[in-house]
């Protein structure tokens, strides 16, 4: 086991489960799961909690992680600790993304968390995020008719990982072929592009630039073509697909596994890029925290969609007009192979 990974000395309740510990902290949010993973799969005892602490704030620009940032952070790691004092776990796991691989300053950070939960957190690689996503994504989402291969996107704040897996035929659906991590998302594009409330259509097309560029690299590492199925997971992609469904409030049950038309799709995210904060922030549906970064984060998922769809119909003659929205995605995967990983070491 990693020295990352805190384990516990614990006796386990069951020979045929473990009870474990994830945390995911990305760019905007940082998010807490504690389950029992048997052979049947997760099982959740605290659901997860999330919260909003915007941790990658200017770092694309300062390559440095804010001081007010960083307390947002630590308090969110003080409440997650004594969640945990309450719901013992037998390993937890930490893992920190895009804007920590960014930050200059990582090692304050990652010494204060170690401080407060005990573990330290793990810098994982844009590949190893895009695998767990992949895991997770595959193996969680409540539906069984989807057609391999499977493009699993996640999409956060700082970055984008694309996830190509097997056709179910000479490779199984659910192994990964291909990945790559690209460094935009939601905060990302917001802050680096989309800088007027509401943005101008100059900053939109600067924006739309700026993607289509990392997706153009991107794709020279992932035939993202051979795709039959999109699956997308993460925050943005979850939020914009319950608005598209018309949900007043946000609804995880509702969503997961809903297959949206992108018709559909691109009108919501089209109107509510050109909205300003003030009017998103209307909408009960939309975390509180996402309200900012929101339109810039659907941006990406448009352009995402169109040029795999495109890139599809060259390949196979096959334009896919739709895609899955998951509510399962890094933090899920991460949970999942911590159990597995512990269950298969004893």
């Amino acid at each position: 086991m990693s020295d990352h990974v805190a384990v516990a000395n614990a006796e386990p309740q069951s020979e045929s489960s473990v009870v474990v510990g994830g945390i995911d902290c990305g760019t905007n949010s940082i998010r807490l799961k504690i389950a029992r993973v048997n052979a049947h799969g997760v099982h959740d005892i605290v659901p997860r909690t999330l919260r909003v602490v915007r941790l990658g704030e200017g770092v694309d620009r300062t390559h440095r992680f804010a001081e007010e940032a960083l307390e947002r952070t630590y308090a969110a790691a003080r409440e997650f600790a004594r969640i945990l004092d309450e719901h013992p776990v037998q390993a937890l796991r930490f893992v920190a993304t895009s804007a920590t691989r960014d930050a200059q300053n990582r090692q304050e950070f990652e010494d204060t968390i170690e401080s407060i939960l005990g573990v330290r957190p793990e810098v994982i690689s844009g590949v190893e995020e895009a695998d767990l996503s992949f895991l997770a994504a595959t193996s969680m989402t409540a539906r069984t008719d989807l057609e391999p291969p499977f493009l699993v996107v996640d999409l956060g704040g700082g970055s984008t990982e694309l996830v190509l897996g097997g056709d179910g035929a000479t490779a199984p659906a659910t192994r990964v072929d291909a990945a790559f991590s690209m460094n935009i998302g939601s905060v990302r594009m917001t802050e680096r592009h989309l800088t007027n409330d509401p943005p101008t259509q100059a900053q939109i097309d600067a924006a739309v630039d700026d993607i289509d560029a990392h997706i153009d690299e991107a794709f020279t590492h992932v035939p993202a073509g051979r795709a039959h199925t999109i699956i997308g997971v993460s925050g943005t992609v979850t939020t914009m697909t319950a608005l598209a469904m018309g949900l007043t409030e946000y609804d995880h049950r509702a969503v997961d596994g809903v297959r949206m038309d992108f018709s559909t799709a691109f009108a919501v995210d089209d109107r509510f890029l050109h909205m300003t904060r003030a009017e998103r922030s209307t909408y009960k549906t939309i975390h509180p925290g996402r309200i900012d970064v929101v339109g810039g984060g659907a941006l990406v998922w448009n352009r995402v969609l169109e040029r795999v769809s495109q890139a599809a119909q060259a390949d196979h003659g096959q334009r896919i007009d739709s895609f899955v929205a998951s509510e399962h995605g890094l933090l899920d995967g991460l949970v999942l192979d911590l159990g597995n990983r512990l269950l298969h070491e004893r």
